[in-house]
């Protein structure tokens, strides 16, 4: 009975993290092979073009509010959501990025013009695969950030899990055991010697 729970689990496991395992796994292509897709695509850095601009008069930033004045220029722009913040310029401009793993948006606000410049990232895959790989959650304050890392948590516990079934399943085959063990020890020294000469 354990054993038929154990074989079943592993097959679910692995019907539903196949899009998880793709996913980080061309991506993870996409970021070994940097230099080569970007020949490829011919796109050196991230490229934005610009969408659009609106009036803003949020005083100029001080340390104590940069991140509530982000806040409110995200808002007004109607792009509220995950963002990182560029320290202030010397002329008091601030640099917000509108984190989307499809269309990240660059907004710049400048204080003396009183204006935001909101600029779209073009698209690039490799880019978007690295932003895939890389997105993680719980250091925002929104709802879908922490349903992502969440999920991303539940993903990390079902591959541990993945792992021991499967290990299960290779001590109960007797047939297996010498094979497995050879599989099971070529991977662990490969590893092993990636990690103390890398």
């Amino acid at each position: 009975m354990l054993s038929k729970i154990v074989r079943r689990t592993h097959l679910y496991l692995a019907l539903a993290l196949s899009p998880w395992i793709l996913m980080y796994a061309v991506s993870t292509m996409a970021m070994n092979h940097r230099v080569l897709l970007r020949e490829i695509t011919g796109m050196e850095a991230p490229r934005f073009v610009p969408e659009r601009e609106f009036s803003y008069d949020g005083g100029m930033p001080e340390p104590g509010n940069i991140l509530a004045l982000a806040r409110g220029v995200l808002m007004a722009a109607g792009l509220d959501g995950a963002h990182g913040i560029g320290r202030p310029q010397p002329d008091g401009r601030v640099v917000i990025q509108r984190q989307d793993l499809i269309t990240p948006r660059r907004l710049t606000y400048i204080p003396a013009e009183r204006k935001v410049t909101v600029e779209r990232m073009i698209y690039s895959t490799p880019q978007f695969l690295e932003r895939f790989h890389r997105r993680r959650g719980f250091q925002h304050a929104y709802w879908l950030d922490n349903v992502w890392a969440v999920t991303v948590d539940l993903v990390i516990a079902a591959l541990i899990l993945w792992v021991l079934t499967g290990l299960w399943m290779w001590w109960e085959l007797k047939v297996t055991r010498p094979l497995g063990a050879l599989a099971l020890a070529g991977g662990l020294a490969v590893f092993l010697w990636f990690v103390f000469n890398v």
